[in-house]
């Protein structure tokens, strides 16, 4: 029963003054043997966080994923460096040239701006090297994984419209809270009602019209991948014909075992321009799923990047001070 509540949180989260009673009904079970089993789950760190999911972009922050080379020597001084940027919420290390590669976002009122953030960490870092792969067309971004071992190994990937959305303070509010780890009780979002003096009907509500906007992705659990068992995690890299980039990247998203799809730029340097991070629990059973994917993506040629060390996966918090002061402290 724990893998059917672990895979159940990672899809569409019950937004309502009870979510885990509507799960236990669900799943047949009481919502205490729900909430029993996602306390354990979450003290053994099986889940990361459970949360509103927002879009950097539609929120107005400026994001690009970031390959810098660093001297081996030097590693672990670039990653201090570069963790201590609020808008950086991944950074691994992989096995290549560009061995340091990390996400990063600056908020909408940046005043250096992306590309100025980022030559300023490789000037502070001393980079030998970096390229910036900014998202081109996201195909997919669903993190869920094969718990129970019983989904299909396609999915039909559905392409969303989003409407038009003027943020409100409200907005703004809700966001900086849903934004952060629910804890596991009856009503986990009593806190933010009380806080905000709202209703229920006001805050899921508005959460609804987040998530039409395309602002909010999902409210769902986060699962640790290597904790929950899944240990070989590749960002595939696919160097596509850009004429067919979409048609190709439309048939790499539609794998269950990939959670992220994206087109970014291609350069001198780095001629591959499709990006798919595929999961499974062995290295064999990763590389055997990147094969099937090769049978059916046409590629001049691709690349597996396994992540040797994980030096940070956070959340971003949208709308803290964090930004302004990071760069008060670099600009100049």
């Amino acid at each position: 029963m724990k893998q059917e509540v672990l895979s159940r949180i990672q899809k569409k989260f019950p937004l309502v003054e009870r979510p885990f009673a509507v799960i236990a009904e669900e799943l047949g079970i009481t919502e205490d043997e729900v909430l029993e089993i996602l306390r354990q789950e979450k003290e053994a760190n099986i889940i990361r966080q459970t949360s509103a999911i927002f879009d950097t972009k539609r929120l107005g922050y400026k994001s690009s994923l970031v390959a810098f080379k660093i001297d081996a020597s030097k590693i672990d001084n670039a990653v201090a460096i570069i963790n201590a940027h609020p808008g950086v919420s991944h950074n691994y290390e992989r096995n290549h040239e560009f061995n340091i590669w990390f996400t990063m976002a600056v908020a909408p009122d940046s005043k250096l701006g992306l590309e100025r953030t980022i030559e300023i960490l490789a000037e502070l870092t001393e980079a030998e090297d970096y390229i910036m792969l900014p998202t081109l067309k996201l195909f997919k971004i669903n993190v869920k994984l094969n718990t129970t071992g019983k989904d299909e190994k396609k999915e039909k990937v559905k392409k969303v419209v989003h409407k038009d959305i003027e943020l409100t303070p409200l907005h703004h509010q809700i966001i900086m809270r849903a934004q952060n780890d629910i804890d596991f009780v009856q009503e986990p979002f009593k806190g933010i009602i009380d806080e905000l003096d709202i209703d229920y009907d006001t805050f899921f509500t508005t959460l609804q019209e987040l998530q039409e906007a395309g602002v909010m992705r999902r409210f769902a659990s986060i699962l640790n991948h290597r904790k929950a068992g899944f240990n070989a995690n590749a960002m595939v890299v696919w160097d596509v014909d850009e004429e067919n980039g979409e048609a190709i990247g439309e048939k790499a998203a539609a794998f269950s075992a990939v959670s992220h799809c994206y087109l970014r730029p291609k350069y001198e340097n780095w001629p591959y321009n499709l990006f798919t991070m595929v999961h499974g629990k062995t290295t064999e059973e990763t590389n055997a799923m990147i094969e099937e994917m090769a049978q059916e993506i046409e590629s001049k040629s691709h690349m597996p990047l396994y992540s040797s060390r994980e030096f940070k996966k956070v959340r971003i918090e949208y709308f803290t001070p964090e930004f302004e002061k990071w760069e008060e402290k670099h600009n100049g």
